[in-house]
């Protein structure tokens, strides 16, 4: 079995759309994916990339995906990397394509002198939990996310 990870192209449009959604039926929030596949794409691979994309393979197929982008920490005083989206598809789990994704992207961390990697996880997905305990991941405990969308997002910028 062979593992590889490659950036994505704008060939992988489709692929990357299908995975996040797949990724959302996982999540139980396939209610929540509203995205346009070509803005989608303006924003992986147009003029101002907002977004990048690994695509992980096993013995040449496609079988998942990671969706990052550079944050900063003015406490460190550099950038960092932050995982929006981890996805492997339920049938290639247990090959540790999961781990190679995030070994692939702690790599590039250490490559683009960040000082961290990180990502959200849902509460109830013990196994995700588990496995990232295992690589060494820890829970921040002490913060809570924060979002404004919608409707309270154009009322604040109003």
């Amino acid at each position: 079995m062979t593992h590889t990870i490659r950036p994505a192209v704008p060939s992988d449009l489709p692929l990357i759309a299908a995975l996040i959604r797949d990724l959302a039926v996982y999540e139980r929030l396939a209610h929540e994916v509203r995205f346009d596949e070509a803005q989608l794409g303006e924003h992986l691979f147009g003029a101002r990339p907002m977004a990048e994309v690994v695509i992980g393979e096993i013995d040449g197929e496609a079988q998942g995906f990671a969706l990052f982008f550079h944050n900063f920490s003015t406490f460190e005083g550099c950038p960092g990397i932050y995982l929006e989206d981890l996805f492997v598809r339920p049938e290639a789990r247990g090959a540790g394509l999961g781990k190679a994704l995030l070994a692939h992207l702690a790599k590039l961390a250490v490559e683009r002198s960040c000082a961290r990697l990180e990502w959200s996880v849902l509460d109830w997905n013990e196994p995700a939990i588990g496995f990232y305990r295992k690589l060494g991941a820890r829970p921040l405990d002490e913060w809570t996310v924060m979002r404004v969308d919608g409707a309270a997002l154009a009322e604040l910028a109003a």
